[in-house]
């Protein structure tokens, strides 16, 4: 692929090569993107170069790109690589478009994007749904939020990253979607965890009653991305308990705000505290399904059975 077809004119730069940001600077790079990449730790990226990609050393050695990428961990970490110390606006010059597809909070989006204001640079809030795997597979959704010509500028790069790309208003509107969504996210994996050990301690096996609910209309890309993971107890890191509970923290501060309440919502919250006071820090978030288990009175086993993700 090259930049005339796909429209990817524009120099590009990116922050934040963890997971999920390195796989969507990959493909940025495999459509032909022309893109600058920043990270903290410096090792993390050099594995993009042989995709094409310049490894700067500080996110103020991305000013001159016309558009940059962020994808960071907090909106502490967002505002640090923009206004901080050696950051994108530290120096004199400024992009013309920062797009952020992190989850964070309104607030912070807000400050850092009347920052860029000041500066004549738009941005666009575009949070993900998916992990790297969806990414690879490219089948990564983004919703979208912000001036509708940063979005007319922003769309070709978005198109090239995921499969489906939703421009939902001007603002922050896109954090409020982001934010329901993994607040979602929490329940259904809380959800999928209860009735897979309810069907297991009644003599179902884990891979049976998997097949049968992602076949049925309650299945899902995520339950059948998920399966493989439940089936044979795969906690490789997608996307880690910590991170679940920081935005189920945002979506409960938002309901409190708009006067919803979310009862379920906040059971599943103190149901991840738990797995994070039990040391569960650094493993997939999916390992509630082995905390529900416990709770059971089980122990559970891998199946060792070969589950398709439906990412194929």
């Amino acid at each position: 692929m090259n930049n005339e077809k796909n429209n990817l004119s524009h120099s590009l730069g990116w922050i934040g090569a963890g997971r999920m940001g390195f796989a969507m600077a990959k493909r940025l790079l495999e459509a032909g993107g022309d893109v600058t990449v920043y990270n903290r730790t410096r090792a993390k990226a050099e594995p993009l170069e042989s995709f094409g990609a310049r490894i700067v050393d500080t996110p103020a050695e991305l000013a001159d790109r016309d558009v940059v990428f962020t994808m960071v961990s907090s909106a502490d970490d967002l505002y640090s690589v923009v206004c901080g110390e050696n950051g994108l606006l530290s120096g004199s010059g400024a992009p013309k478009l920062l797009i952020d597809c992190s989850s964070v909070s309104e607030e912070g989006s807000t400050r850092v994007r009347e920052a860029l204001r000041e500066r004549g640079c738009e941005m666009l809030s575009a949070p993900v749904s998916g992990n790297a795997k969806v990414i690879k597979a490219g089948l990564l959704t983004i919703v979208a939020s912000g001036p509708e010509s940063a979005f007319a500028m922003a769309e070709p790069y978005l198109q090239a990253i995921g499969v489906g790309v939703t421009y939902v208003g001007k603002g922050e509107l896109a954090r409020m979607v982001k934010i329901c969504h993994n607040v979602l996210l929490g329940v259904v994996t809380q959800s999928l965890a209860e009735i897979t050990v309810l069907a297991e301690k009644g003599g179902v096996s884990r891979h049976a009653l998997l097949d049968f609910i992602n076949g049925s209309v309650m299945g899902s890309m995520f339950t059948r991305y998920k399966s493989p993971a439940f089936v044979n107890l795969d906690w490789t890191p997608t996307f880690t308990a910590p991170l679940l509970r920081k935005d189920m923290d945002l979506g409960l501060s938002a309901g409190e705000k708009l006067g919803v309440p979310l009862p379920v919502a906040a059971a599943t919250r103190e149901i991840v505290q738990q797995a994070i006071d039990a040391g569960e820090t650094e493993r997939d978030f999916g390992i509630l399904l082995e905390l529900q288990a416990e709770a059971s009175g089980m122990k559970l086993t891998p199946e060792n059975v070969d589950v398709d993700d439906g990412l194929s």
